[in-house]
């Protein structure tokens, strides 16, 4: 592809997590839903962690982890995100940037907090968040810079945000900018309660706008309001050139006109937190479709690098992923 001066450019939130081991209880005492996301306000967040103990800060958001993975990789990213100019947003540029990817959006000096995500991680590995999308969830079209978005080979955009007009405006703006560059644009569902609070506006956008979606089996099936996983892998079917389904053990199916590609999951010695395990498949299959890889191929470097994040603390693994790369023979 021609005038490409990065293979993913990203557009998502710009959020720090709190990550911190706890058991049920807690999560019924603040009334949060097993392994989703709920978003909460600055004082619900100030509240919530007041009931943790021992937590771990690191710099995360969905579609933020995708791209930092993506550089950890080699690939040439960007990403476009709003923080503050406070310590937390201090954390975030450091953090990404660090990964080799390009972020020049200016701290903003007035307006909510940096954003912070409380994930929550259970006996069995499984991650429920409480998101405080601060200043992030403000991101709209006049962030969103043209002349990187262009230049990108792929706009990838990240399903939380849809929660806010603004960023949904961004969303759009950036789409427009990329398919009139002649770019591929993808979108990770994120969040099944997500996509229920927005079904149509979701369905609306992967019709007309995405080329390459990310979900799981859950999100899926909410998208198309059925619970017949192949009605709904038909549906997505007529609408993306391609989808790639996750299906946690199950693997993944990888959906393109009539192909549908079952690629399973790599056994796992430990499974540790599943934070991110979406985030880094979505790195995974983007870096195989970035350097020209058959769609079995994406799917099996997608469930590699998935392998690895849910085998440690955090979504974060670049020295992890790097390594698993260098051995994986892709065949």
């Amino acid at each position: 592809m021609s005038n490409v001066t990065h293979d993913v450019i990203g557009v998502g939130a710009a959020i720090v997590d709190i990550i911190a081991r706890v058991d049920d209880a807690v999560l019924d005492e603040q009334g949060l839903s097993k392994g989703a996301m709920t978003l909460v306000d600055e004082a619900g967040s100030a509240a919530i962690y007041d009931a943790l103990g021992e937590t771990t800060e690191r710099s995360g958001g969905s579609g933020a982890n995708t791209i930092a993975a993506l550089g950890a990789l080699g690939r040439s990213t960007a990403f476009i995100g709003k923080r503050r100019d406070d310590e937390f947003g201090d954390i975030f540029a450091h953090d990404i940037r660090a990964t080799g990817t390009a972020f020049d959006v200016p701290a903003a000096t007035t307006g909510e907090a940096t954003a912070r995500c409380l994930v929550m991680v259970t006996p069995d590995a499984e991650r429920t968040m409480a998101t405080y999308l601060g200043v992030s969830g403000d991101l709209g079209p006049d962030d969103i810079n043209a002349d990187a978005v262009s230049g990108a080979g792929i706009l990838y955009l990240e399903g939380y945000l849809w929660d806010k007009p603004d960023a949904k405006d961004a969303f759009r703006r950036a789409s427009e900018i990329a398919h009139g560059a002649g770019r591929k644009v993808a979108l990770s569902l994120s969040d099944a309660f997500c996509v229920d609070r927005h079904r149509e506006s979701f369905r609306e956008i992967v019709a007309g706008e995405i080329d390459i979606l990310f979900a799981n089996e859950s999100e899926l099936l909410s998208l198309y309001e059925t619970e017949d996983f192949d009605a709904a892998i038909e549906a997505v079917a007529k609408e993306v050139a391609i989808a790639a389904v996750t299906r946690g053990p199950d693997g993944a199916v990888i959906v393109s006109g009539d192909e549908r590609i079952a690629v399973p999951a790599q056994p796992v010695a430990a499974l540790v937190d599943t934070t991110g395990a979406g985030d880094l498949f979505a790195a995974g299959f983007l870096n195989g479709i970035a350097t020209g890889q058959p769609l079995a191929t994406c799917g099996a470097m997608g469930c590699a690098a998935a392998n690895v994040v849910i085998q440690i603390l955090g979504a974060r693994c670049t020295d992890a992923l790097k390594a698993k790369f260098a051995i994986e023979d892709w065949g």
